[in-house]
């Protein structure tokens, strides 16, 4: 259960925090400036060194969390600004790359996205349909899907959002 989807858990978080973080400011200036301290007695301050220590540990793992989506959301700008200035080609064909295609697996793919039937594809290449074929099944293994409909959703998914 991420944390982040929960802003009431991550809000009580932050009130944790403060309060135990004031408590202890509190108790250092007091003892500096010769004010008096908060009369807590020993069970009570264990129980908010307790819960300053919880807050510090779920702080850092909301602070992980945080970075992750962080690094999803500037990873999909980064895309979506290379898509719209007209780096399309280039993100479709490092994605390819990802894909560990060979060059001719890389241009029957590529081929396939402008819609080109096996056939077309065969004639385009000089290459026999049944080359094209295991080319297709080649990409679609690779890709981890079972035709080009996949294929198509798969590129939009992880290349276009």
């Amino acid at each position: 259960m991420p944390v982040l989807k929960h802003p009431a858990l991550v809000w009580i978080l932050v009130t944790v925090q403060t309060l135990c973080g004031a408590y202890f400011l509190w108790e250092i200036l007091a003892s500096i400036l010769g004010l008096p301290t908060l009369p807590l007695r020993w069970q009570m301050r264990e129980l908010v060194e307790i819960g300053a220590s919880l807050g510090l540990i779920l702080g850092a793992v909301l602070g992980i969390q945080l970075a992750r989506v962080a690094s999803r959301e500037m990873k999909r700008a980064e895309n979506a600004r290379r898509l719209t200035s007209g780096e399309f080609t280039s993100a479709v064909d490092e994605y390819f790359q990802t894909l560990d295609l060979t060059a001719a697996e890389t241009e029957v793919a590529w081929f396939l996205l402008k819609g080109q039937s096996i056939a077309e594809i065969g004639q385009l290449r000089n290459t026999r349909e049944g080359t094209v074929k295991a080319q297709c099944t080649a990409i679609y293994r690779k890709a981890g899907v079972s035709g080009k409909s996949q294929l198509f959703s798969l590129i939009v998914e992880d290349v276009l959002l």
